[in-house]
């Protein structure tokens, strides 16, 4: 896509302010091609994920134009540039509260005059958007409230945790999972580390009971620091088939090397098959090809026989075109 200069980018979204914005909805096409594009931006290939993000945002999808920004600021290690700078501002005038605290973090406002139309606050204007549809029972919007919070002139500690509890309540899971993430690190809230992590685990199992693939993951962790190890491979397992990078990883680690120190998780899988193991990271190879994919090749390898690694050959095709596609499931506001 042809980003338009930086006047005309202006000038075009400022006339979209004059009316309402329709409910966008994408066709097959522009729909695969955001799917494609979020399947490439949760596996960290955010060059990949442009072009099929461009699709649908030029198609009107708000989300399509806040990954956009996210993927073009990733490109530069977390730095705004002129593209990420652009794609979140249409988001922003598409509604999306993420996209408003983005330019604020980037002062947008204040270094490059891109305000919001009545004022020069970027976080008041996504809590005026998002507050009227929390109110209304938005389970998206609630979530959204736990940031916003923390971002306006005086920040409301209390007030961000009582919406992300609603957001949890309301079924939101990454709430849910936020929750035991929040339980888990917080040391001074509780009189033992056993007591800590059971409390984490309630919300943890609450998201991972809901199918949310990071709630899996974390409530294995916990499960195995409650010394609860067979329950622990069994979410972790669960983690993996829902497409959880660090869930597949666990499986195939714990197929070729589970007496290992630091496995562990280990202690509750069933018995180890090498052959699978190497299988599986042959797939991860191929699905996720990473620096990180191929050291796990490089520090296997050794470990199985060769016939061994020939049958993880002819395996591997198992373990290919699995749904859902892999995925470190980056949060959507994440660093």
């Amino acid at each position: 896509m042809m980003l338009l200069p930086r006047a005309g980018l202006l000038a075009t979204l400022a006339s979209l302010l004059l009316t309402p914005l329709p409910a966008w909805a994408l066709d097959d096409e522009a729909q695969a091609a955001k799917e494609e594009g979020v399947r490439l931006y949760g596996i960290r290939r955010v060059d990949s994920a442009i072009p099929f993000l461009e699709l649908a945002a030029e198609n009107g999808d708000a989300e399509a134009m806040y990954y956009l920004g996210e993927s073009n600021r990733r490109l530069v290690m977390g730095n705004m540039n002129q593209a990420s700078l652009d794609w979140y501002y249409q988001a922003a005038q598409h509604g999306d509260p993420y996209a408003m605290l983005r330019l604020f973090d980037g002062g947008a406002c204040e270094l490059g005059d891109v305000c919001p139309e009545n004022g020069d606050d970027w976080p008041q204007e996504a809590l005026e958007l998002t507050l009227p549809q929390a109110q209304a029972g938005d389970p998206e919007a609630m979530a959204a409230l736990y940031y916003i919070y923390y971002y306006v002139e005086d920040p409301d500690e209390e007030e961000a945790l009582k919406w992300l509890h609603r957001a949890a309540e309301a079924g939101n899971t990454n709430a849910m999972n936020w929750l035991g993430k929040r339980t888990r690190n917080d040391d001074d809230a509780y009189d033992s580390d056993t007591e800590r992590l059971e409390a984490a685990e309630v919300w943890f199992r609450r998201a991972a009971e809901a199918g949310y693939a990071p709630g899996m993951n974390n409530l294995a962790s916990i499960l195995n620091h409650l010394d609860h190890p067979e329950e622990a491979w069994e979410w972790m397992t669960r983690a993996s088939e829902a497409g959880h990078m660090n869930g597949r990883g666990w499986l195939a680690a714990c197929n070729i090397v589970p007496n290992e120190s630091g496995r562990e998780l280990c202690r509750g899988a069933p018995a180890p098959d090498p052959a699978e193991g190497w299988a599986i990271f042959l797939a991860i190879d191929e699905e996720v090809p990473s620096t990180s994919s191929e050291r796990s090749l490089r520090v296997y390898h050794d470990r199985l026989t060769s016939e061994q690694r020939a049958e993880g050959e002819r395996m591997k095709e198992d373990w290919l075109g699995l749904e859902p596609p892999l995925s470190y499931f980056p949060e959507k506001f994440g660093p």
